[in-house]
């Protein structure tokens, strides 16, 4: 019942260009980056594939008008790209899965982005309601899919054992499984739980993609420190982890490598080797202008290598097995490194949240809860 022929794991690249660069958390004015050069380049090199969400404020107001860039227009059709976005998340403190407001936020993506369709629509950050919220706007998503409004439907949350749940549960109540998942900081250089303990249950419950959202874990895997904002400082990594993170990185730089590239090129290629015909999980990477993607793109082409008679770069690849013999005496010292902070992971919800409630509670309340 209302299941797409083709399964969105036959359509995704390997890696996605992440619109969250284009965002208030993630620069302190978005509203000046080259974002329809981005854009055209990205898919110039085979990244033909978007997310983004109405939270990483402005950046689908963004990208819509990029896309309408005759630059842009005059070299791909909207068949030639995939564009993914959410519902559901607001604000850092508001959210709202009700049924007018998923309406009305697909409905205003559409009218951003310029397009008569969306090709993924995400519940984002399912961990923050309840699961009867959840069930209840995948149906109103259902319904954009049934109108052909919408093509594929999924879930988004850094809760591996929500996601879990709520796909065999969408699979139980609608006849159906969720076609996608995403999952962010839990399958990089410092912390593999979505793949040890997600992977194979998002896949029993029908799922056939999954996508590994920031492998630098919000910019964290890298020399330098976090990056800083409109917003601030937002990322919840404990002081504790990030001079670990620092120590990782003075080693690899003591090797003639820098820590972000080594990180992505462990996160693509725990990807590709967790994928097979049937089921696909893929990175994306947040850019924000023409030097992160040439180094992105530079990147994973160090680790991925195009098949023979594949027309694009990162479209069709495989494992560049000489790359990964030399890069995993690198993995494993850095991994030893983080030490006790491997595995380490974020609380999501704060314990103040009230999922029933949708908002922070104080400190005496959720004690006498």
């Amino acid at each position: 019942m209302d299941k797409p022929v083709k399964p969105l794991s036959k359509q995704l690249p390997p890696l996605i260009l992440g619109g969250a660069g284009f965002s208030y958390q993630c620069h302190p004015d978005p509203e000046s980056l080259p974002v329809s050069k981005v854009i055209i380049r990205a898919f110039d090199s085979g990244m033909t594939a978007i997310d983004t969400s109405p939270y990483y404020e402005p950046s689908e107001q963004l990208i819509g008008k990029a896309l309408q860039d005759p630059e842009i227009t005059r070299k791909y059709s909207r068949e030639d790209y995939i564009l993914m976005t959410k519902v559901g998340r607001i604000k850092s403190d508001i959210v709202d899965y009700s049924t007018d407001w998923v309406r009305q936020s697909v409905e205003r993506s559409l009218t951003r982005f310029g397009t008569t369709y969306l090709d993924v629509v995400f519940c984002h950050d399912v961990e923050f309601v309840t699961e009867e919220d959840t069930l209840g706007a995948i149906g109103v998503l259902l319904n954009f899919v049934r109108d052909g409004k919408l093509r594929y439907i999924g879930i988004s949350s850094y809760r591996i054992d929500i996601l879990a749940r709520l796909a065999q549960l969408t699979r139980q109540q609608f006849g159906r499984p969720l076609d996608i998942i995403q999952n962010w900081g839990q399958m990089n250089l410092q912390n593999g739980r979505l793949e040890k303990d997600g992977l194979k249950k998002f896949e029993e419950a029908g799922v056939t993609c999954v996508l590994n959202a920031s492998p630098l874990n919000i910019g964290l895997l890298r020399n330098g420190g976090v990056p800083i904002g409109k917003l601030g400082d937002f990322h919840p990594a404990p002081q504790g982890l990030r001079k670990r993170v620092q120590d990782v990185a003075d080693y690899i730089a003591s090797r003639g490598e820098n820590l972000a590239a080594v990180a992505l090129r462990y996160a693509l290629w725990r990807c590709q080797e967790m994928s097979h015909d049937l089921f696909r999980v893929c990175t994306i990477t947040g850019i924000s202008n023409i030097s992160d993607l040439t180094e992105n793109v530079e990147t994973a082409l160090k680790i991925l290598k195009p098949r023979e008679g594949s027309s694009r770069i990162l479209s069709d690849v495989s494992l560049d097995l000489d790359q990964l013999r030399k890069d995993k005496p690198l993995f494993e010292e850095a991994q030893a490194i983080f030490g006790e902070w491997m595995e380490y992971g974020f609380t999501s919800p704060d314990p103040r949240w009230s999922i029933k409630l949708k908002r922070m509670m104080s400190n005496e309340a959720v004690e006498n809860s």
